[in-house]
């Protein structure tokens, strides 16, 4: 689910708020750890946050439940405006005053729409491919349902391990 700049944009879920805008990303992927990093650190986006979404369960649900799903790409709010995929990179190389020379490179190549939508199916493979070298599960609501069946199992078993 991609919001294009035409189209109306979902709100932002329940439960975040503040001053600027929240880039949602994959924290087990350490390409996109490291680029969310910067972004935060180094865009020159005006109170830009970012969160783990694969850390923070309750909003990776809430997200998920309106149909955006973590595994299929990053999630920016800005506001009540919810972008996923290619349009949040899109918004956020758009928007970016780099210093680092990572996001100088990746911003101008990203900040076209067209290129963004193009590319960004590259960079999700790169991610499922550092997630698979991590031996981490593309999406993370996969290892939290498989942390669970683990859980109920053991505790099934009377040994509590």
């Amino acid at each position: 689910m991609i919001d294009s700049p035409g189209t109306p944009a979902a709100s932002a879920p329940p439960g975040v708020s503040g001053g600027g805008p929240l880039l949602v990303y994959d924290g087990g992927c350490p390409f996109c750890r490291h680029f969310a990093a910067l972004s935060e650190l180094r865009s020159g986006i005006p109170d830009l946050g970012i969160r783990d979404g694969r850390a923070d369960h309750a909003l990776r649900a809430s997200l998920a439940q309106r149909g955006y799903r973590l595994a299929e790409g990053a999630v920016l709010i800005d506001g009540e405006r919810v972008l996923h995929g290619a349009a949040a990179i899109q918004w956020l190389c758009a928007r970016m005053r780099p210093s680092a020379a990572l996001l100088r490179l990746l911003g101008p190549l990203l900040a076209d729409t067209p290129r963004a939508e193009r590319l960004y199916p590259l960079l999700l493979a790169a991610r499922r491919l550092a997630l698979g070298v991590k031996g981490l599960p593309v999406d993370p609501d996969q290892a939290a349902a498989s942390a669970a069946q683990s859980e109920a199992k053991a505790g099934g078993t009377g040994r509590g391990w």
